[in-house]
């Protein structure tokens, strides 16, 4: 079978798609996947680069979906022919985040193989079933932008209707977060840099949107469209370059989700600020399993689909990622097979 791998210490130029050996058969609790579909994250494209360090030889892509073939003996969930999605973390079922979530040990594309491969044979608990009616490179985008919008949202940030909410950017978590607010009927504030994207979020129910480029200082900005409160709840993308930012547009006792670095990895924090606004900064990466049952099943209920930019073929993903880093995708990136 075609895999994709990437060769260490990692590079575009770096990438390379050749036979591996076939899975097999699915062992008592496992099921055996044809994947057709992945969408690209930034943590892929981290791990693609050499940004993140991964084994030499390790199976690219975090996100997988496709039919299942067969399953092993005592798996009850699944059934051959059911379409499926892959979860990031599959060793974490449900609950609070612990120990053995706090690194990407056993993430797929990362610390394990991942799923840019035509079969993978995985524990039933590695997946969980994809929307009803949905396409593949529909059902793959749920894995990690999906469900990291989710998470920041309803999981840790209990959004209400009639909350406001204010998102950055135009990458697959930011296009998420604005259909999950809108359907849950929140007002949302988007950032963006180009006037063509800020008329397709305006066409995608966002509320206000900003130019982050001609209004750096945005933040008081933001907390001006509340009538002066600040926004309820931030999903911050940006990290250290967006985050005082953030601070000043959250309201008093908000909620700001930090789930990206885009603009580096470390930098200051206005502490007093934060302090004075007693909000609640928490980071979080993607979900457990039950929390992507959840989103699921949410999915289904309000009709929402996702916004895929463009999707290229199996052969393709290598140019994938150069347009990913290209910036000038609305929404995610798939590869299809």
């Amino acid at each position: 079978m075609k895999a994709w791998v990437v060769r260490a210490p990692g590079g575009f130029d770096r990438l390379e798609i050749g036979e591996r050996d076939d899975p097999g058969v699915p062992a008592p609790g496992e099921i055996r996947v044809a994947i057709h579909a992945t969408s690209l994250n930034f943590h892929d494209l981290l791990v693609a680069n050499g940004g993140i360090p991964a084994a030499d030889g390790r199976v690219l892509m975090a996100d997988g979906a496709g039919v299942v073939e067969a399953v092993g003996l005592g798996v009850t969930e699944f059934a051959p022919g059911d379409h499926a999605v892959s979860t990031f973390f599959p060793h974490w079922p449900a609950g609070a985040p612990f120990d053995a979530v706090g690194n990407f040990a056993g993430t797929p594309g990362d610390g394990i193989d991942g799923m840019a491969t035509t079969h993978v044979v995985r524990a039933a608990t590695a997946f969980t079933r994809a929307p009803a009616g949905w396409s593949h490179a529909e059902a793959a985008t749920i894995t990690t932008a999906g469900l990291t919008a989710w998470r920041a949202l309803v999981v840790d940030g209990g959004l209400r209707a009639g909350a406001t909410v204010l998102i950055m950017g135009t990458g697959g978590v930011s296009i998420a977060a604005l259909q999950i607010a809108k359907a849950m009927g929140a007002t949302v504030i988007a950032t963006s840099s180009s006037g063509a994207k800020r008329e397709r979020l305006t066409a995608l129910g966002a509320d206000h949107t900003l130019d982050y480029r001609e209004m750096p200082e945005w933040g008081p900005a933001v907390r001006d469209l509340t009538g002066g409160l600040g926004v309820d709840h931030v999903v911050e993308i940006g990290g250290p370059g967006t985050l005082p930012q953030s601070i000043a547009a959250v309201r008093v006792g908000g909620h700001i989700a930090l789930i990206g670095v885009l603009t580096g990895r470390e930098g200051q924090v206005p502490t007093m600020e934060l302090m004075r606004k007693q909000a609640r900064l928490q980071g979080l990466i993607v979900g457990s399993r039950r929390d992507q049952q959840d989103y699921v099943t949410a999915l289904e209920v309000t009709g929402i689909r996702p916004v895929i930019d463009r999707s290229f073929a199996f052969e393709e993903l290598a140019d994938a990622f150069r347009y990913q880093l290209s910036g000038a995708h609305f929404g995610k990136i798939c590869a299809e097979w």
